[in-house]
């Protein structure tokens, strides 16, 4: 019986899924890691606070998330899959020779194979049915139709492989026949020869053949291997070989595939799920793993680091550099120069006085709204936090708005911010100056919110995979000018198609309504990467925010910390800067979207303004200090809104029961608390504008969005679910944004009477 046992127990190590398993440990650990790394995406153990997870398990396609959109997630699988199998087969088949005697060696192989990719398959089945229930709030027959349609669509995928390899892969029986007939059985053509002694080498090799007693035939049926012994290696590696070959022409079709679909990206059916994206992805990362491990063998190391090199070298060529510019600015021009000694020219007394008494101009003709007494002004500060920001400034502003009769925005005098944040209050803005237009009836109706909650993700991560990363060639024209279609002109395409195209507009366009104070001014300020600075970009100059004080030299002078956009680039038109240019560059989070390169010399990129100022609390502390004489006599003081979607947290993280590794890293975690810094530094600021504005004469309205009952915080994504939007909605309601609002009815009651 022991005998029995011990046998079964061989038998079933010795099968050719269980080898299969224990040779991608040993050899292919770098396709391994791939699936762990999309497994702890789709559970959330990996980048859960910017919600990935939901890519997968809430597909959205065209504004819907439904069975075509897991049907298109599920064929994006079904080619992961079959990608799986096709690279490993690759580099696997000369471990397994007596594949090469069976009938549909890669049917067989991709059988054998299936371990992997079949438990993803159920990961993902129980982790989207319960996301679809608990996020989405789908009824149990939508979820196993869903469910169905990713299936269907695996299947799908992997019947046209299948169709594909077996009509153009050729067994051992044709060989057999071909050979019979030639009466040649040792004669091998069509091989390259530089290849092949290598790989009949590596056939021949003891230490690479791999014990095998059995394998699942297509009828899931164990099947004895038979020995390979009497056949050539030369004869079995042909079969391999074209096996190969044929591999190598669908993948190479499938990328010529998707970058054809690049092109094609300015129609909405052609933006999949980003989901989708990313199993495509996935699939061409096994794929290139695959051709640098069989082509370069004990070389690749060696190559790929050539390879990195080579890359980096001719992308820093004009021809192969792709640098996504500022939508509406010339780069044909001469550039603007960009240096300390012109910063110190653009801040000369001379003429951050007369930039001052400009936007003094603006102040004056707010404050003639309101008659005699003296009105408190309002100021709002938005966070970023992607599309979370944006739902939930808007959401505060409306709600401000409504409660207080729509007198909440002609009391405002100024918006700054950062990320989703501004991109809400933004359009905010722009739906109250088309209310006066008189080009809309209402701008608190709730469709608008709706619009703004729009998945903005699917766009981008399509663009990065079927345009990005193959170097984006295809232009598009923006007033007189031309520039590349990337990931960042997909963002802008897709805020505008999700908010009416009401934000399309040159920076130009919103001059002439600040100024007359129709509607508030906005800094929008990101982040340059060169030197840590802001830009500050606005229809108008706001070169005297730059510094602290006005007066800038060597010695004496405070530090230059921000440059104005409007001074720097006005030789490169840059009033007809595109405005969802300038609040995309203000939300670049990093990979997600990419850095603006700007028109100067040196030249400049720009990123998030996150990495400065999250909360937009420096443009307002700015602005406060060099009005505040003017503030303490026109107004009865500032109350300043902060609408933050950001959740710092209490929780402190031990520094003990650490390895000497972690010791050694453990100081450099302190950047990872980039936001918690910024919290502290602006509390500072908010304490010094106490200071300066005197008793009574400022305030802080703090409004934050927290997640209500047992739900989590919304991800800091560009795409939220149905629970996170409701979520988000459902903040308002919390006590401490209802006291806020009664703080905000207050002031305005009080400036009514």
């Amino acid at each position: 019986m022991f005998n029995t046992v011990k046998e079964k127990v061989l038998n079933i190590f010795y099968s050719f899924p269980i080898q299969l398993i224990i040779l991608h440990l040993r050899s292919n650990v770098l396709l391994l890691i791939l699936w762990v790394f999309l497994a702890l995406l789709l559970t959330g153990q990996f980048a859960r606070s910017f919600g990935f997870r939901h890519l997968f398990l809430n597909p959205e396609y065209l504004g819907q998330v439904n069975g075509l959109s897991y049907f298109l997630v599920g064929l994006a699988f079904g080619g992961l899959s079959m990608s799986w199998n096709l690279t490993t087969y690759l580099l696997s088949t000369h471990h397994f020779a007596f594949l090469a005697t069976l009938k549909r060696p890669l049917t067989k192989f991709s059988l054998n194979n299936a371990v992997i990719p079949l438990a993803f398959f159920f990961l993902y089945v129980i982790k989207a049915g319960y996301s679809q229930i608990y996020n989405e709030y789908y009824s149990i027959s939508t979820v196993i139709l869903n469910l169905s349609a990713f299936t269907f669509g695996t299947i799908c995928t992997i019947i046209f492989f299948g169709l594909y390899l077996t009509w153009t892969n050729r067994d051992i029986s044709f060989y057999l026949k071909r050979l019979n007939k030639e009466k040649t059985p040792n004669k091998v053509s069509n091989l390259t020869p530089g290849r092949r002694g290598m790989d009949i080498d590596r056939i021949k090799s003891d230490e690479n053949r791999w014990r095998v007693d059995t394998y699942l035939s297509e009828q899931l049926k164990p099947r004895m291997v038979r020995s390979v012994a009497h056949y050539e290696s030369k004869f079995l590696l042909r079969i391999f070989k074209q096996n190969h070959l044929n591999a190598f022409y669908l993948q190479f079709g499938l990328v010529v595939l998707l970058m054809g679909l690049g092109y094609l990206m300015d129609f909405k059916i052609f933006r999949i799920p980003a989901g989708a994206s990313i199993f495509i992805l996935m699939s061409i990362s096994f794929s290139v793993i695959g051709a640098i491990n069989y082509w370069l063998h004990r070389w690749r190391v060696t190559m790929l680091i050539v390879f990195l090199i080579s890359i980096n070298f001719l992308t820093k060529s004009s021809y192969f550099s792709h640098q996504n510019q500022s939508y509406g600015l010339d780069y044909q021009k001469e550039q603007a120069e960009y240096s300390f000694e012109r910063l110190k020219e653009m801040i000369y007394p001379d003429s951050v006085m007369n930039q001052a008494d400009s936007v003094l101009t603006i102040l004056e003709n707010w404050r003639a709204k309101f008659g005699e007494k003296n009105p408190k002004l309002i100021i709002t500060s938005v966070s970023g936090g992607g599309l979370k920001a944006a739902v939930w400034a808007t959401k505060v502003l409306q709600t401000c708005d409504s409660v207080t009769n729509n007198r909440f925005m002609p009391r405002t005098a100024l918006m700054t911010g950062a990320s989703g944040g501004m991109i809400g209050s933004s359009y905010y803005r722009s739906l109250y100056l088309e209310k006066i237009q008189g080009k809309i009836k209402n701008q608190n109706d709730p469709i608008y919110l709706k619009k703004i909650s729009k998945d903005l993700l699917n766009s981008i991560s399509f663009s990065i995979v079927s345009n990005d990363i193959f170097l984006p060639f295809a232009e598009f024209k923006y007033g007189e000018h031309r520039y590349i279609k990337d990931r960042g002109y997909m963002f802008e395409k897709q805020l505008n198609e999700n908010t009416d195209y009401i934000l399309d507009k040159p920076i130009s366009y919103f001059r002439q309504p600040e100024l007359e104070a129709k509607i508030p001014m906005v800094i929008i300020s990101p982040a340059i990467v060169n030197d840590a600075r802001r830009m500050l970009i606005s229809p108008h100059a706001f070169s005297f925010l730059s510094s602290a004080s006005f007066q800038v030299d060597n010695e004496t002078g405070s530090e230059i910390d921000a440059v104005d956009f409007h001074s720097l680039f006005k030789k490169q038109e840059a009033d007809s800067l595109r405005f969802t240019t300038a609040l995309r560059m203000n939300a670049t989070y990093p990979f997600i979207l990419p850095n603006v390169h700007l028109p100067s010399n040196p030249s400049i990129e720009v990123m998030d303004a996150g990495f400065r100022d999250n909360m937009g609390i420096l443009s307002a502390a700015r602005f406060v200090q060099v009005y505040q004489d003017w503030l303490r006599e026109n107004t009865e003081g500032v109350a300043l809104v902060h609408i933050s979607s950001m959740n710092l947290g209490t929780e402190i993280t031990p520094s003990d029961n650490q390895g000497i590794v972690e010791s050694m890293l453990y100081p450099l975690g302190i950047f990872g608390h980039i936001l918690r810094l910024q919290n502290f530094e602006h509390d500072a600021n908010l304490s010094y504008l106490y200071d300066i504005m005197g008793p009574g004469k400022f305030e802080v309205i703090r409004m934050n969005y927290r997640p209500t009952g047992e739900n989590e915080l919304a991800s800091m994504s560009f795409h939220l679910t149905n629970r996170e939007k409701n979520d988000i909605k459902n903040a308002i309601n919390l006590p401490s944004n209802l006291r806020g609002l009664e703080r905000i009815k207050q002031i305005v009651g009080k400036q009514d009477r």
